[in-house]
């Protein structure tokens, strides 16, 4: 730092957006030059890594919960953040401070700057913040990180790691474009965090898993697929204000029930994954114990995923569903959950999404639906969703997403549902707003 003036947590913030401008760039080269001045601090902690289209935020947390409930110093790398860049970084769930973050970024700066003065690429956006967290847990000296893949796996910046287990929750068509154009090339990119002779644990069907099971094998890593060698079932039924009680089961004849006070349906195959993880951590860290994976999950959350907020006897539903996978498990989990609610929709989407489909699957005839936009340049604009609803009613259209918020909740009827979806861009705004007008009432 000799010569530099440190950055502040604001100035910090500044830098990540100008990196921004060198966009999404593929390929381990800029990582592994970066990480390598930094004196690969990945290497000085054990991993976990979790990848999959959707659900992949909610197994790290079940399993940072975990590892933490069983004594373990725990970090957990997560993106994106829905209102703060500190969320993406914590320890045994708690973000990293703003001053912790600052110095962070400082010390990956001064390595970047030597990068280009050796005439390197410079890294993006992402490698950057990839290279903090790894340095944060170092410093930290974390027993264990859970690190989320950021887009695919094969390519991803924290491909480049060993770790003790790979987690695939799921595989579906999304960033198609980056990850092979199709399904097959898709589950080809996720199964491209699976290491030579480490287990791979994933909730993956069709077709993903013959690739997947095909990429195990090469390396020989054991695979454990859901509903094959372990699977989970509800025990107890699901309650809207108390979670839901699971029973887990595996092929050793291993029984665990739990309670999950994440309530969506959707929540049982992950919370499967992220416990067959766990037990296979176990088998070499026996601090690791079905005890503390029942506490773990007890006191899991991940927030912005079937959130609940109450007003009264009125409810609100908030969730990050951003591809039709996504939107089609909230649709299940909200007919489960609340079979017999009228609904209103909060409604924007991103234009590179598959808004028509997403539309079809979310939305019927007796829905009605308040459209805004998210807070994003790829943003579509409120107009643009609205001209792909046919069959609800639109109550009302609005590009300032406070006011959108406001006409919602003031045409929420007596025992109506509001539902808030369609983009971690759009939810992440809306959360905050609703935490600072009813405080920690959810």
């Amino acid at each position: 730092m000799k010569g530099r003036v440190a950055l502040t947590y604001a100035e910090s913030l500044q830098y990540l957006n100008e990196l921004a401008k060198f966009g999404i760039k593929p390929g381990l080269e800029r990582i592994l030059s970066l990480l390598r001045r930094l004196g690969n601090p990945q290497n000085k902690y054990k991993t976990i890594h979790i990848t999959g289209t959707n659900g992949k935020g909610s197994v790290t947390a079940m399993l940072s919960s975990i590892l933490s409930e069983s004594g373990c110093s725990t970090g957990a790398f997560t993106s994106p953040h829905l209102f703060r860049y500190t969320e993406r970084m914590t320890i045994d769930g708690e973000e990293i401070s703003e001053d912790e973050f600052a110095a962070a970024a400082n010390s990956v700066r001064a390595s970047v700057e030597a990068m280009l003065e050796e005439n390197e690429e410079c890294p993006t956006q992402f490698e950057f913040l990839t290279a903090m967290a790894f340095y944060y847990f170092a410093k930290k000296n974390v027993d264990y990180a859970v690190i989320e893949v950021g887009l695919g796996g094969l390519l991803d910046s924290t491909n480049v790691i060993v770790p003790e287990v790979a987690a695939i929750t799921n595989v579906t068509l999304e960033h198609a474009d980056k990850c092979g154009g199709t399904l097959e090339g898709i589950a080809r990119h996720k199964a491209g965090i699976i290491k030579a002779g480490v287990p791979v644990v994933t909730g993956a069907e069709g077709a993903a898993v013959d690739i997947i099971a095909k990429r195990a094998d090469e390396l020989d890593s054991r695979l454990y697929l859901n509903n094959r060698e372990f699977k989970v079932q509800n025990s107890a039924g699901t309650e809207a204000d108390d979670g839901q009680t699971l029973l887990f089961s595996d092929m050793t004849g291993c029984r665990i029930a739990y309670h999950l006070k994440m309530i969506a349906e959707y929540q049982m195959k992950n919370s499967a994954v992220a416990i067959m993880t766990a037990k296979l951590i176990s088998g070499n860290d026996g601090r690791v114990t079905d005890l503390s994976i029942q506490k773990g999950l007890e006191k899991s959350f991940w927030p912005g995923r079937f959130e609940i907020f109450s007003i009264g006897n009125d409810k609100i539903v908030i969730d990050g569903a951003h591809n039709p996978a996504g939107i089609a498990a909230l649709r299940k989990s909200l007919d489960i959950t609340f079979p017999r609610a009228k609904r209103l929709f909060l409604l924007g989407i991103l234009r590179d999404k598959a808004v028509s489909s997403m539309i079809k699957i979310l939305l019927r005839p007796e829905d009605r639906v308040v459209v805004t936009s998210p807070d994003s340049d790829r943003a579509a604009t409120p107009e643009e969703i609205v001209e792909r609803i046919h069959d609800s009613e639109v109550i009302a259209v609005s590009g300032d997403r406070k006011k959108a918020l406001d006409i919602a909740l003031n045409e929420q009827g007596s025992g109506e549902l509001l539902v808030i979806t369609g983009s971690l861009y759009l939810i992440g705004y809306i959360r905050q707003l609703l935490i600072e007008k009813l405080g920690t009432n959810r």
